[in-house]
């Protein structure tokens, strides 16, 4: 998802027909462009001729794409958009090994109390059988039978202290590597699912006819705000964005999928449902007065801006992402601080 994330794609200065070739690469690419003969006039033109380039930095204010009413109303023409680019997969790579190492404990843990159940009967028999046989009369050799007897039973007995307390330190391993998973499956700053944990959660299916609803969200001009204020402060808004999501979308997943976008997994209502929903912590969140800590100075206001969508029968994540994250740039262009559904 790319809403609010790219730069502005408005004249750049270049040094050599090289940099000018790099720049108009760039803008393509920001702008979901192919190579095409007429969108490379155009970006040519956007790059180079003062007025264009000035109007092109308006429009594409805060990461909007130039749309292709946008592209007509500046003299060019679009022939194709080239599509969203698949996500890379996320590097949960020390997620997984954690829960591969969990299954190996588990093992373990299983084996251990396996022989310390066969020990201790061991054992058990063993003193039992020994007594039994001190109380028979005229036994040749009692006495090293008794001393051998007892050396076992003191080496079983320690053993099973030894086993007991492997046993503890496994269950303790085992507890810690659950915390370690869940916390693989958390962000860090605001304590909600990351984008694992979103993407697990969605791979859980929902009840067959149930309806299911994904929404993109994205913080208006927020690198603004982190340039103005600190990425400190910036994180702290973050978090209380992220609790204001929790509040407005009860009983429904609530993600930070990355940078200072969102996404929200919401089962059981239908579309319209949850427009409302996000609607709802958009305006709470409009209402909000934000202010510095250490001054106590007003922030400027913080909006968001979002796209909800339906998922389909069968549809893949990939796919839902690529569809709420375009009505997320309708969003944006249209002017921020709304939701948009399709």
């Amino acid at each position: 998802m790319k809403g609010g994330s790219m730069r502005n794609a408005g004249p750049r200065r270049g040094s050599g027909n090289d940099t000018l070739f790099a720049a108009i690469g760039e803008f393509l690419h920001l702008h979901g462009l192919d190579p095409a003969p007429a969108h490379y006039s155009f970006a040519h033109a956007a790059l180079t001729d003062p007025t264009i380039g000035a109007a092109v930095a308006r429009l594409s204010d805060g990461g909007v794409r130039l749309s292709r009413r946008d592209i007509a109303a500046l003299g060019g023409s679009v022939s194709a958009r080239r599509p969203i680019a698949p996500l890379p997969p996320p590097d949960d790579s020390a997620a997984r090994l954690v829960e591969q190492t969990q299954k190996q404990v588990d093992g373990f843990a299983d084996l251990m109390s396996s022989m310390r159940q066969e020990t201790t009967g061991f054992g058990r028999d063993l003193e039992e059988t020994a007594a039994a046989i001190q109380r028979q009369p005229n036994i040749a050799g009692l006495d090293e039978i008794a001393r051998l007897t007892g050396a076992m039973t003191a080496r079983i007995r320690d053993t099973e202290t030894r086993l007991a307390n492997a046993t503890a330190e496994t269950d303790a391993l085992r507890t810690k590597l659950g915390e370690a998973l869940a916390q693989a499956r958390r962000d860090p700053l605001t304590g909600l699912f990351n984008r694992l944990g979103f993407e697990e959660a969605f791979a859980t299916p929902v009840a067959k006819g149930a309806p299911r609803c994904v929404a993109v969200v994205d913080v208006d001009h927020f690198k603004r705000f982190n340039d103005e204020h600190g990425h400190g402060v910036g994180d702290r808004v973050l978090s209380a964005i992220g609790r204001g999501l929790e509040t407005a979308c009860k009983e429904h997943l609530v993600a930070r999928y990355g940078g200072e976008e969102f996404a929200v997994l919401m089962d059981g209502i239908p579309l319209v449902r949850a427009a409302a929903m996000l609607d709802r912590a958009r305006e709470d969140l409009a209402k909000r007065t934000f202010r510095d800590r250490e001054t106590g100075t007003p922030l400027r206001r913080i909006t968001l801006s979002a796209g909800v969508v339906a998922v389909r029968p069968g549809e893949v994540l990939g796919a839902v992402l690529a569809r709420a994250d375009e009505l997320l740039y309708t969003a944006k262009a249209e002017g921020r601080d709304r939701v948009c559904t399709a």
